[in-house]
């Protein structure tokens, strides 16, 4: 399995072999970038325990499951992805959509933020940023809030008062993109003005499936 994963050649190959599974059209460019940033995770990992990492798995759900979204997000759009850890979905995101105008990354922990802030370095993201802080704090700088078009939201709790607070940070008419199960209810947590308006699947297998929320009328 090492040696199956190890070089840029074999991973390109592995993550080329998860899309077409999925059912996910990849081209080289997106393809280069995403697998130095899986390379680099997978290097921070080993030293800092970020997130087990099993290879398959984590191709499907950190970049394939990213990669199915992306044709779903506005053009041209602002995003802001809480809570974003090992750096999936915002990075992904940013690498195949080079038409968002900006991409915020916000994780509170801080080892877990400098792993973000090298990723975005070594891979050249000039339009992502990272904002060590929790989400709540970021939501008394007043230049924040309504400066976004969608909100991405996965692996972390949430609930009313949560996607009330997190519909903030966009404009009027803005996104909440939520990556769910084909088990996640959000019914019981819409409160108006936010509504569902759609519901994309990601990944067959996993089950995975982005629901999008429109944050306010």
């Amino acid at each position: 399995m090492a040696e199956r994963d190890g070089s840029n050649g074999a991973l390109s190959v592995r993550l080329h072999e998860r899309a077409r599974g999925a059912g996910v059209a990849l081209n080289a460019a997106v393809a280069r970038d995403v697998v130095r940033y899986f390379r680099l995770l997978r290097r921070w990992n080993a030293r800092m325990n970020l997130t087990a990492l099993d290879v398959d798995l984590a191709m499907d759900r950190l970049i394939i499951e990213a990669l199915a979204a992306a044709p779903h997000l506005p053009r041209g759009a602002a995003l802001i992805d809480i809570a974003s850890g090992n750096g999936s979905p915002g990075i992904p995101l940013a690498i195949a959509r080079p038409d968002l105008r900006s991409v915020r990354l916000v994780e509170s922990r801080a080892r877990k933020s400098a792993f973000l802030r090298h990723v975005v370095r070594e891979v050249s993201l000039r339009r992502v940023v990272v904002e060590t802080a929790r989400y709540q704090t970021l939501l008394e700088r007043p230049e924040l809030c309504g400066a976004h078009d969608i909100v991405t939201l996965r692996g972390i709790a949430w609930d009313a008062d949560v996607l009330r607070e997190l519909g903030r940070f966009v404009r009027p008419g803005g996104l909440i993109g939520l990556f769910g199960n084909a088990a996640t209810d959000v019914g019981p947590h819409l409160r108006a003005p936010m509504e569902a308006v759609a519901s994309h699947p990601l990944h067959p297998s996993l089950r995975s499936r982005l629901i999008m929320l429109r944050a306010s009328g």
